[in-house]
C-alpha cells in the first residue's frame, strides 16, 4: 500500500496524526494540554543569581563499586580490593582514584568526590527512588525525582522555550519507578531510544532510520495538498493549533532542534576522544543539549550490577566511563559551560566492599547502600575536594555522612531553587522541595564546604 492509499483508508485527520506525531509530536501536544491545565497554579521561585542552569546526570544503573572507582582501599587487602590494588594519584595532591581511571585522574581539579553517601537500602528500584527523590517510599505520595523537579522550575515554569523537552534521557528510561511522581506525565523524561554511536542516531519520534529528510519533506507536502479541511475552515481555532503543533514537530525533525542529535556535525577527532561507544557518544549528545539550553539530561548507563565476575566487567566498563566522563568535563570547560552545568555521577548504591570469590559469584560484588561514592562537578560545586570518608574497608561512613536529600538539596540551591520552599502538588499538601534529614545525627546537612 502506498502513502496515498493509506491516507484514503484511515482518513485525513488520522493520517496527519500518524505522519506528524511520533514521540516528539506527542510531547508537544501534551505540553500544550498541560499548560492549560496548570495555568494559575503556584510556581516554584528560582533565584535569578543561580550558579547552575543545567544538570547532566550520569546514572550508572546497577550500582558502581566505590572501592574500584573513587574510594580505593588497597590497604584492606585482596578480599576487598581484588586485583585493583594500585590506585593512582590525581592532579590534586592527596586524592587517589582507581588505576583504571587515568584520564579522570588528570581532571580531579574539576570535580569533587563524596565518599560517605549513605541511605542503607539494597533494592534497585527502592534505592533509585530514594537517591533521586531524597524521600523514603510511602503510600501517601509518589514524589518526583530531581530531573522532573528541575524540568518544572528550570524548564516549563522557568522560561525554557526549546522544542526539545526540558528533561531528556539517553537512551532508555532509568528503571521501574515513576520519575515524574505526583507532578504527572508532563514531567516524565523524553527517552530518546536509539544509539548515538550508530551510523545515524535514530531518536524516537524525531529521526527515522528508514526515511530520509527529503522524503519527510515530500510527505509533508503531500499531506498539505490533501488537507482540504484546513482550507474550508481557515479560522478554526483547532486547525490553527494543529498547524502550530505541526510546525513545531517538523522543526524537531528537520530544523535546528532535530540537528541537536546529529553527531555528524561534530569532528571525528572529538567523537573519538569521547569514545566510539554508546556511553561516550551519549556524553557528547548531553553536552550539545545543555549548550542548547536543555536544563536536565540523564545518561542512563547500565551494566553495573556485577554479582558475578565483577572484575572482568570492570576491565571494560571503567575505561569507557573514564574516557567519556573525562572528555565531557573538559569539553564543557572548553565551551564555557562547566561553571553553569552540574555534572553528577552515581548509581543507586555502591557494591559490597568484600569480594565474593566463591562460586557461583567467582569474584562478584553485591548491592550495598550503607556507604558509597558520588562525583559532582560544575554548576557551583568546587573541584579538587573530598567530602566525607569511609572506614578502612569502605563499609561505613567514618566521617561526614551525606544523605540523598543533602546532595539533592545542594543541587537545588545551586540551581536557584529553595530546597526548603514549597513543591506544588495535586493534593495541596504542605510539601517541601526537599525533606529535612529524619535523623540529623546521621548527616551533616548540605554540601556547603564545596559550594
Amino acid at each position: 500500500m502506498d502513502e496515498r492509499e493509506m491516507i484514503g483508508r484511515v482518513g485525513r485527520r488520522e493520517a496527519l496524526k500518524r505522519a506528524l506525531f511520533g514521540a516528539a509530536g506527542a510531547a508537544l501536544m501534551g505540553r500544550g494540554l498541560a499548560d492549560a491545565q496548570t495555568a494559575g497554579r503556584p510556581k516554584p521561585a528560582v533565584a535569578p543569581t543561580a550558579k547552575a542552569k543545567a544538570v547532566i546526570q550520569i546514572w550508572l544503573w546497577g550500582g558502581p563499586p566505590h572501592l574500584d572507582t573513587f574510594d580505593p582501599k588497597p590497604e584492606a587487602g585482596r578480599d576487598y580490593c581484588g586485583p585493583l590494588n594500585q590506585p593512582i594519584n590525581t592532579n590534586v595532591p592527596g586524592i587517589r582514584i582507581s588505576q583504571l581511571l587515568p584520564l579522570l585522574a588528570q581532571q580531579a581539579d574539576k570535580y569533587s568526590l563524596i565518599r560517605s553517601l549513605t541511605h542503607g537500602n539494597n533494592g534497585h528500584e527502592t534505592a533509585a527512588y530514594i537517591l533521586q527523590t531524597g524521600r523514603q517510599p510511602n503510600d501517601r505520595l509518589v514524589y518526583p525525582c530531581i530531573g522532573a523537579i528541575v524540568s518544572k522550575f528550570r524548564g516549563y515554569e522557568g522560561g525554557y522555550v526549546g522544542l526539545v523537552p526540558p528533561y531528556v534521557v539517553l537512551t532508555q528510561p532509568q528503571g521501574r519507578f515513576d520519575e515524574a511522581g505526583f507532578l504527572g506525565p508532563r514531567y516524565k523524561p523524553f527517552a530518546t531510544g536509539g544509539d548515538p554511536n550508530g551510523q545515524r542516531f535514530v531518536v524516537e519520534g524525531v529521526v527515522s532510520g528508514d526515511i530520509t529528510d527529503d522524503r519527510q519533506r515530500s510527505r509533508r507536502e503531500l499531506l498539505h495538498s490533501l488537507d482540504t479541511l484546513k482550507q474550508l475552515l481557515p479560522q478554526n481555532p483547532q486547525a490553527a493549533k494543529l498547524d502550530t503543533t505541526e510546525t513545531k514537530a517538523y522543526d524537531m525533525i528537520l530544523g535546528d532542534a532535530g540537528k541537536l542529535f546529529d553527531l555528524s556535525q561534530e569532528t571525528n577527532q572529538l567523537r573519538t576522544q569521547y569514545g566510539r561507544n554508546t556511553f561516550g557518544q551519549s556524553c557528547l549528545v548531553a553536552r550539545r543539549l545543555v549548550a542548547a539550553g536543555v536544563p536536565y539530561v540523564t545518561i542512563n548507563n547500565g551494566g553495573w550490577d556485577t554479582h558475578k565476575e565483577h572484575f572482568q566487567t570492570m576491565n571494560w566498563k571503567l575505561p569507557q566511563l573514564d574516557q567519556g566522563l573525562a572528555t565531557l568535563l573538559q569539553d564543557l570547560a572548553d565551551h564555557n559551560l562547566l561553571d553553569s552545568t552540574i555534572v553528577w555521577c552515581s548509581g543507586e548504591f555502591g557494591r559490597t566492599p568484600r569480594v565474593s570469590w566463591e562460586a557461583p559469584w567467582n569474584g562478584g560484588r553485591h548491592h550495598y547502600g550503607d556507604c558509597f561514592s558520588v562525583l559532582v562537578a560544575g554548576g557551583g560545586f568546587k573541584g579538587g575536594q573530598v567530602v566525607g570518608a569511609s572506614d578502612a574497608k569502605g563499609e561505613h561512613p567514618a566521617e561526614r555522612p551525606v544523605s540523598p536529600q543533602d546532595l539533592l538539596g545542594s543541587m537545588c540551591e545551586l540551581l536557584g531553587a529553595d530546597p526548603d520552599g514549597p513543591l506544588p502538588n495535586p493534593r495541596g499538601l504542605d510539601v517541601k522541595l526537599m525533606p529535612p534529614d529524619q535523623d540529623p545525627a546521621k548527616g551533616a546537612g548540605r554540601l556547603n564546604e564545596i559550594m
